[in-house]
């Protein structure tokens, strides 16, 4: 319960200081093996990423924020989503289990209701859970999220959000609402 306690004030933590809101999609990735202190990919574990998802998928799901759980590279980092997006994302067919896949997505899979794999998704913010590389599923432009707890279990996090690109030159004049 420690752990699915953490994630739920990092989840609470990133929808503020990220200025998430309704509808935005928040990506995760996790190895459960680095929460329990072990060597990414080598001691997955299923009941670690049920608590890691009752403390995101739930805190996110409250606050009208979609979550998408990262597949590992076995799984190509597929995405498991809700089912409604409708055609947005290009839906694949893969069933994520223990070892391919990972546990987190495996247990997104199994209590997602109408739960989807798509290849890839733009996701407005981001945790990655123990350095699985989340950043190819965030709109550009990625900007580090500083939070007060740095660890779930023995892993370290990395969060992110994302801000539109800035265009022009020396002239241009920017939205500081969109910073």
């Amino acid at each position: 319960m420690q752990i699915q306690k953490q994630c739920e004030k990092i989840a609470k933590e990133l929808i503020e200081k990220a200025k998430l809101k309704k509808g935005d999609v928040v990506i995760i990735g996790c190895s459960t093996s680095e929460v329990i202190g072990e060597t990414i990919g080598t001691n997955s574990s299923l009941d670690v990423a049920k608590q890691i998802f009752d403390g995101i998928y739930y805190t996110f799901k409250q606050n009208d924020i979609f979550t998408a759980f990262q597949c590992c590279e076995h799984l190509n980092r597929a995405i498991v989503v809700e089912n409604v997006f409708g055609d947005r994302y290009e839906r694949v067919n893969v069933v994520p289990v223990q070892k391919a896949g990972g546990s987190l997505a495996t247990i997104a899979y199994k209590e997602i209701k109408n739960a989807i794999v798509v290849e890839n998704i733009k996701a407005d913010a981001g945790i990655d859970i123990g350095g699985t590389l989340i950043g190819m599923h965030l709109k550009n432009v990625a900007v580090p999220v500083r939070l007060q707890n740095k660890k779930i279990g023995k892993a370290n996090i990395i969060c992110a959000r994302v801000r539109p690109k800035f265009v022009g030159g020396s002239r241009a004049v920017y939205d500081e609402n969109l910073l």
